[in-house]
């Protein structure tokens, strides 16, 4: 049976969390690489992003690192994310574990946006060209248990963004850690992700010919000089949640949990999300709300479900979907496959 005194922790945490969002200055649309703050992965994705304490397989290195440390297995991940405007994002990550040296990781975040044409001012229905956009986080993750009952990760990792012939990079960490109370078992996480240097594009297409002094007669008119661009700092991310499970006979088991994120490019707000896995995790339904008590937000409803077989012996398969309803926008809809070895 599920306690009436976790229930009642998860409603006042989210109560506890709702006067900070009061902030007024939001500072939307400030930070750099944005699709950083896409989240990865079809299950954390249908348990809408609250998933900090949970995590327990190869996306934990987008989540919260410490979550690999969990995984007693080789694990590689891939995930494809279809969104509106013909955007999709493709997320490949392995983990390896190495016993008493940790847990090791590694993934590629690969934003595309298609090829577009190049307009100008004259020709505004094309010039034949085209020019595509994308942008690109490559991560090397670590995690250790400390304790028995708790672990602590880290990433670093390189950011780049090009578009056309102008591009922008970084450097950013993350670290996080998960602590398994003697509470009923309820999890508790932090982590702090996209701490890093910020960003500021320079390439050929802010290439330009300059005339320094236009009022005096005779000067060089054509001095090859550069726009230079303010820098943006990367969407940096605090994330606070608490989850447990709960057994329901011998084979299935219900999972709660909660997140509260504070951002540097918005308001804070709370993810909710739950799984309910049937017959030893061969099934699994997960369903979510993302952004509450956020003014305005895009987001809301999360769903899914997945599959896992394990009976191939040296191996085993999860296959997994989620949809993510968005306010304007097309939906978003999430898939991937993870392997164990």
């Amino acid at each position: 049976m599920i306690n009436k005194k976790l229930i009642m922790t998860l409603i006042l945490a989210a109560f506890i969390m709702q006067p900070i969002l009061a902030q007024t200055v939001t500072k939307t649309g400030t930070t750099a690489a944005k699709f950083l703050s896409i989240g990865v992965g079809a299950r954390a994705n249908a348990m809408g992003g609250a998933y900090s304490s949970v995590a327990n397989d190869v996306s934990a290195i987008y989540w919260n690192p410490a979550g690999i440390a969990s995984v007693n297995e080789t694990q590689t991940l891939f995930t494809y994310t279809k969104m509106f405007a013909d955007i999709n994002i493709n997320y490949f990550g392995f983990v390896i574990p190495a016993g008493d040296y940790g847990t090791f990781g590694a993934s590629v975040t690969a934003l595309n946006v298609g090829d577009m044409d190049v307009t100008t001012e004259f020709l505004p229905e094309g010039t034949g060209e085209k020019f595509s956009a994308g942008s690109y986080a490559f991560t090397l993750s670590y995690a250790k248990f400390i304790t028995e009952n708790f672990a602590v990760g880290a990433n670093v990792k390189y950011i780049r963004e090009s578009i056309y012939n102008s591009s922008a990079s970084g450097i950013a960490f993350d670290i996080g850690t998960i602590f398994t109370t003697p509470f009923y078992g309820i999890k508790f996480a932090s982590s702090i992700s996209n701490y890093g240097s910020k960003m500021q594009m320079s390439g050929d297409d802010l290439l330009i010919r300059h005339d320094p002094d236009p009022q005096r007669a005779g000067n060089n008119q054509t001095i090859d000089a550069f726009y230079k661009t303010d820098k943006f700092e990367l969407p940096l991310r605090l994330q606070i949640g608490i989850s447990r499970d709960f057994k329901i006979l011998d084979e299935h088991r219900l999972t709660l949990a909660i997140d509260a994120t504070h951002p540097n490019d918005n308001n804070q707000w709370v993810n909710v999300g739950s799984e309910i896995s049937l017959f030893n995790d061969l099934i699994s339904l997960r369903g979510g709300y993302k952004t509450l008590f956020l003014k305005d937000t895009q987001e809301g409803l999360t769903l899914g479900a997945g599959i896992k077989y394990d009976g191939l012996g040296f191996f085993k398969i999860s296959v997994d979907y989620s949809y993510q309803q968005l306010k304007f926008l097309d939906n978003m809809h999430s898939f991937s496959i993870m392997l164990g070895f």
